[in-house]
């Protein structure tokens, strides 16, 4: 009995095993039958730019900075230092608190703002391999291209409006990592173009390419252009002038960066 027994089985596992195999075999075919994937079907990502890609890729322009850039002279001046002196409390600041985008603003027109940005832009720039970048935010009356001497388009509003990608508006002059994003064609509705969305997609590519990147903006009394640019960045820096800015314009610019981050006030024209 148990001899049949054991036939049986063996018998069984044959058929099984047979079963087993034309079924791998089926399995294979079909897999080997599937056609490969196109690429146009496949899903495209796109990747963070690398440090190098930024260098080798970005234009480059030969720029005819007005002598209020500081740095380019290459001269010890006072201001220069003062600039330093800036940078230093800067770096103080960030070893106890994350501070990497930085917005300028002013109360009122006339402050200085872009003085100020431009020239701490460059003081941040001589530090070895410490990229900065220089925005031009003020989409309304942005001249920054101006002081540093630099192409006013393509810029910011162009990427904005989607016209132009990451590389085609950050440009390079004769200093060494110091990086520069004019405003671009000014537009007739900037608040929005500044909340659509674009200005994120902008920081999260490029922001790890920097050490530092430094916004100039229109004044905060003025416009909320300068609050809202505020919201995609670690911090802001107050420009006042020394013996102009009355003290209530003062007070109203700081209440308009309400539960944002002010590191302090620079007093401009002292």
């Amino acid at each position: 009995m148990s001899r049949i027994h054991d036939a049986l089985k063996k018998k069984e596992v044959q058929q099984l095993g047979y079963i087993e195999d034309r079924t791998h075999r089926e399995v294979a075919a079909t897999v080997e039958e599937l056609p490969a994937p196109s690429v146009a079907s496949m899903p495209s990502f796109s990747l963070p730019l690398t440090a190098d890609a930024l260098l080798e890729r970005t234009i480059t322009h030969n720029w005819h900075p007005s002598p209020r850039m500081l740095f380019f002279e290459q001269h010890e001046t006072a201001p220069v230092e003062t600039f330093r002196t800036l940078r230093s409390r800067l770096y103080q600041i960030r070893e106890k608190s994350p501070v990497k985008k930085l917005l300028i603003a002013g109360a009122s027109a006339g402050e200085g703002t872009s003085f100020i940005a431009a020239n701490l832009a460059q003081a941040m720039a001589q530090g070895q391999g410490q990229r900065a970048l220089l925005i031009d935010g003020d989409l309304r009356k942005g001249d920054l291209h101006s002081e540093l001497g630099a192409p006013a388009s393509p810029g910011l509003t162009e990427y904005l409006s989607g016209e132009k990608e990451e590389l085609a508006i950050i440009q390079r002059g004769p200093m060494e990592n110091l990086f520069f994003i004019p405003t671009g064609q000014k537009d007739e509705h900037p608040l929005e173009m500044i909340a659509n969305g674009r200005m994120s997609v902008l920081l999260n590519r490029i922001e790890h390419l920097f050490e530092w990147i430094i916004f100039d903006s229109s004044p905060a009394n003025e416009m909320s252009d300068a609050s809202q640019l505020a919201r995609y960045c670690d911090a802001v820096l107050l420009v006042l002038r020394s013996s102009v800015t009355p003290s209530d314009l003062a007070v109203r610019a700081r209440d308009e960066f309400f539960g944002k981050k002010i590191l302090g006030t620079v007093l401009n024209g002292v």
